[in-house]
Order: C-alpha cells, then structure tokens, then sequence
C-alpha cells in the first residue's frame, strides 16, 4: 500500500556552526525517508535549531515556534541546539514544542520521532554538558556557493559573559582525516569556497573524552587543507587572537586556496575590561596581529567583534574601545549588545551599564562599522579581483564577494551562479556594494 512521504522543516537560528549542524540532521532524516520543506509550509516534523548567545536569541526561538504552529497547527516540533541545552524546561513550557533534545541528542533526533502526534506534555532528552565528550563532524551544503565545515567544538576558556561552554561542552576536535574526507566530498559537489567553523577553531586539535594533548595543530589542518583539489576557495571564520599565529597568517599570505580575510574577535578595547571578561589577551597583543596581517597582506579584509555594555564599562572605557578601534586598520565590526546570562560570572558584576546608554554604543560602533567598510572598499577600487557569484538575485542585479570579501555586484544572468570571474572594482553603488567591470575571459 502506497504510504504518503514524510516531510520535515528546519529553522537556523545564530552562527555558521549551526547551520552546518542543521545541514548534517537534515541528511541523516532525508537518509531515512524525510522530504525537505519549506519552513513556511505544512510539515509533519518542524526542527528549530536555536542559538543562546543573547537574550534576543531566546526571544527569536519562541517566535519560530509560533510561525511553525501557523504553518501547520498539528506539526510536531523538536527544538535543538544551545538554548535546548541550556534551558530546555523554558522551552517545554511554549506552546507547541513536543520535543527537546540537548547536546547528546540533537544528532540522534530520528530515534525519537516515531510518534509524531502532539504530545500533551513535552518530552525534554537533555544531558549535563559533561556528557558532551564526543565529536559529530558536519557541513552545510546549503546554497550551490559555498559550504560550512566544522573542524571543531566546544570551549574550555572561561570568559565570563559566556554561555556556549555550557551549551556546548569542553573544546574537541574532528580528525584530521575526516576533515579532509568532508572537504573532498565538498569539492565533489561541485562546491567552490569552504568556510572552516567552530565554536574555537584556533583550538583546534583536541580529542574526544576530555583530552587536552593536540593531536594536531590549527596551522597542520589548514596546510593539509591548502592541498585539496578543485576547491578554489577556503575562509577561515573568527579565530582567537591569541591562537592566530604569526605562521598561520604567513602561511594564508602565500597561500592560493586561503583567501585574505580574517574574522578576529576584540570584545573590548580597553585592557581594564578584558581582563573583567577574562580574555586570554591584552589590545597590544590584537594591535600586533592586525599590523602582521597588514604587513603580508595589505588589501586583507578583517572583521571584528566587540561587546558593547559590559558591566564596568564607564564612559571613558567606551572610548578607549571606540578611540581603539578607529585607529585600526580593520574593515567592519560585528557588534553585540552585552545582555545578563544565567549561571555566568559577569551576571554578578557590579557597574551594571544602563540599557538605554548600551543602546547607543552599539549605535556608535555600527556607525563606525560603516565608515571602516566604505574606507576599505575605497582602497580597493581600481584593483582586479576574482569574484565568486552567488545565487540570489535583487532588483535585477546579482551579488558576489571577492576572495578579499568586498561585496560586489553586476546584471543577474543565471549563468553566473557559482561561477568565478575577473572583475575590476569601478566604484562604490548606493546600496554600499561595489559595481564592477567584467574582464573578457572567465575563469573556471
């Protein structure tokens, strides 16, 4: 007897690392007979992988869930990820959620979904972060350009407005022979730029079960890495400052698949607050990697993040995070508006800053952010580039970035998609990308 396919939708919610996570528990259900939906359509199974980094990111999941339950009143809803680790009886408690699986089980979600009726109370299989001792390797395949592949997880630093150690669990790492193995099958698929992501990825090199000997180095996975054929592209996401060392970078700088752009969190440029946060680092040590990769690689691209409202941030420590940051030759910024988190340490920090006054630093560094991106971009117009076309499409024109992450644009044509073409950079557009002039000659 005919029996009608099963179909199943997946929300991402945070960081890279999630939505590679997300792809890996959308093959092994597509393994086993599950059809891939839209989330705004009907579903049996809705899955909602969610992030915990903020209070806004809590508040984003219970939203998720009601759009799930508008899409189909009667879907059965599994909510994974961090802040189903971290709080998974607040999540039993919304409307809708039949199931909640943490850090152990979120990779194993086919063994609970045998009844899929909604289920009066919700059944919560979570874990003590401790038991998180094991490694799933995973990637993205999400769009035809580029993939997500994580080499790493977990964290053992302690800065404390931190929950992902919680969430997540101690630092570990994939083998080295299964990265090479994901990254190939990447290529395979006709992939052309892997994104390398982590919770801490310049750690990388931790195994399983707690052990802290480094099997191999963040600098021997990326030269193994640098021998893979057929991908044209590899970016590493945000690194530790402390961890990016000298020879990596060099290393990147003479590289032909490791692209000029580094995502390098700050958090705060003032040492008085780092050392609250307990960051492994002072500025002198961040001032010294920006100089090195300007000394290899002027036109890098680099981003960063800061943390703006940090307890004891006064006035002035704001501005020698502002002042900090406006005198480095950095090319964006990722700001975060700091909020309390449960079972941290700055949750008990006195120098509370007020949410109106977080509010306006954070508008401060956007505007910041803009000005660094529009100076970097300057600095490039003129030059040649290899631009990588992606798929979407808006008001007619068709969007890329460069292998130095300049956000460029030309006329939509299909044959473009996950083609690489020499372009010249001709001048910024109102939208702030950059038009370009196409060389004649494309280049596979």
């Amino acid at each position: 007897m005919f029996s009608e396919q099963k179909t199943v939708a997946f929300h991402t919610l945070g960081c890279k690392l999630n939505f590679s996570e997300t792809s890996t528990i959308a093959r092994n259900l597509l393994d086993n007979g599950y059809q891939r939906v839209e989330f705004n359509q009907p579903s049996d199974v809705y899955v909602i992988n969610t992030c915990s980094v903020t209070a806004n990111a809590d508040k984003e999941c219970r939203t998720i869930v009601k759009n799930a339950m508008k899409a189909n009143p009667n879907g059965f809803v599994v909510v994974v990820g961090c802040y189903a680790q971290l709080k998974p009886q607040e999540i039993a408690e919304m409307e809708g959620v039949d199931l909640v699986l943490g850090a152990t089980e979120k990779f194993n979600i086919v063994e609970y979904l045998d009844d899929l009726n909604k289920q009066e109370d919700t059944i919560i299989h979570s874990c003590e972060i401790e038991d998180a001792d094991f490694y799933v390797g995973s990637y993205s395949i999400g769009d035809r350009t580029r993939a997500f592949l994580k080499v790493q997880d977990g964290c053992d630093y302690k800065c404390t407005y931190c929950t992902i150690p919680l969430a997540r669990g101690i630092s570990r790492s994939d083998t080295m022979e299964n990265v090479i193995k994901n990254a190939r099958e990447i290529a395979e698929k006709g992939i052309k730029e892997i994104v390398l992501t982590g919770v801490n990825i310049g750690d990388y090199g931790k195994g399983e079960f707690g052990n802290k000997k480094h099997e191999h180095t963040f600098l021997e996975l990326v030269q193994e890495l640098d021998k893979v054929e057929n991908i044209e592209r590899i970016r590493i996401s945000s690194i530790e400052p402390n961890l990016l060392r000298n020879e990596i970078i060099e290393f990147v700088s003479n590289s032909d698949r490791f692209v000029p752009h580094f995502h390098i969190p700050l958090q705060s440029g003032s040492d008085v607050i780092l050392k609250k946060m307990k960051r492994r680092y002072l500025t002198k040590l961040y001032q010294d990697r920006i100089g090195k990769i300007r000394e290899v690689m002027p036109n890098a691209c680099i981003g960063v993040d800061v943390i703006v409202g940090f307890p004891g941030e006064t006035d002035e420590l704001f501005l020698e995070t502002y002042n900090f940051l406006n005198s480095l030759p950095i090319s964006y910024l990722h700001v975060f508006t700091y909020s309390e988190r449960d079972n941290t340490e700055a949750i008990e920090f006195d120098g509370v800053v007020p949410h109106h006054v977080r509010k306006e630093r954070n508008k401060m560094l956007r505007i910041l952010s803009e000005k660094k991106r529009l100076a970097f971009y300057q600095t490039q117009l003129g030059s040649t580039h290899k631009v990588l076309w992606e798929s979407d499409q808006k008001n007619g024109k068709i969007h890329g970035f460069t292998e130095n992450y300049v956000k460029v644009e030309t006329e939509f044509s299909e044959e473009l998609i996950n083609q690489t073409e020499i372009v010249d950079l001709v001048m910024i557009s109102p939208d702030g990308n950059v038009q370009v002039a196409k060389k004649p000659v494309l280049a596979f």
